[in-house]
């Protein structure tokens, strides 16, 4: 499927995961792709495996300097941008309790800054070139309680009522704002939250059995959902919250 032919799109966090699946998947729809993340080398080899033309980006997301140069370098290169995906994201493991002062800026100032200043920046670029889709990364964090995730709940919860407010701020400007919310996607950041438990084999056994249908969700089907909220055939989705995450809220 080319859905996604001439799209010019910026993809953050995208060096790994789900990030890295969403970049690859819009560049095999057709679309150009911009790939932002801290970590340049690995981007690079991203780069390297997408379908087209990609290009890279180091990026701060809690930098508004970066953030701007990044939005920037696409209208440069490319004369616009239509898809905005704002994904870099980290989590910490803890309850209120448990949680530092330190853990939580750290999370709130990436998530939630984050995807505030890949708004700022984008949303007007995507104005000028005559609309767009902003996706942001929620997660049913957002939407369900889970054990040991008070910081990254909340700062999920924030992004989900941002997408919500800016997709009424911004849909008569042809701009559309969504987001998905992730069940336990099976990527690098699994292995780092359960290697903070005694027996971290068991955490990680513990957050795929919450999965109702038996398994982790999969980068590529978080990328599948991302191509739809980028593609056309998406226009009457606005302010939605796309759930995928193997019924862990139909309980």
């Amino acid at each position: 499927m080319q859905r996604l032919e001439g799209k010019r799109s910026i993809v953050t966090g995208a060096a790994n995961g789900i990030g890295r699946a969403i970049a690859l998947r819009l560049a095999s729809e057709g679309a150009r792709v911009l790939i932002a993340d801290l970590d340049e080398d690995a981007a690079g080899k991203v780069a390297a495996q997408a379908r087209g033309e990609a290009l890279v980006q180091k990026t701060d997301v809690t930098a508004a300097s970066d953030v701007e140069a990044l939005v920037g370098r696409a209208v440069s290169e490319w004369g616009g941008l239509d898809v905005m995906v704002n994904n870099a994201g980290v989590g910490v493991a803890g309850t209120a309790l448990t949680t530092t002062e330190e853990e939580y800026g750290f999370v709130m100032d990436v998530c939630v800054r984050g995807t505030f200043l890949g708004m700022k920046y984008a949303i007007p670029a995507l104005r000028d070139s005559g609309g767009g889709s902003v996706i942001n990364m929620s997660s049913v964090a957002a939407l369900v309680g889970i054990p040991d995730r008070a910081v990254y709940s909340a700062a999920k919860g924030a992004i989900l009522a941002m997408t919500r407010a800016s997709a009424i701020d911004h849909v008569g400007e042809g701009v559309r704002v969504n987001c998905i919310a992730p069940g336990t996607v099976d990527t690098p950041w699994v292995a780092r939250i359960t290697s903070g438990y005694d027996d971290p084999e068991e955490a990680r056994a513990n957050m795929q059995a919450r999965q109702p249908h038996g398994r982790f969700v999969t980068p590529e089907e978080i990328a599948a959902m991302a191509a739809y909220l980028a593609a056309d055939e998406s226009a009457s989705v606005v302010g939605a919250c796309m759930i995928v995450d193997g019924g862990v809220t139909a309980r």
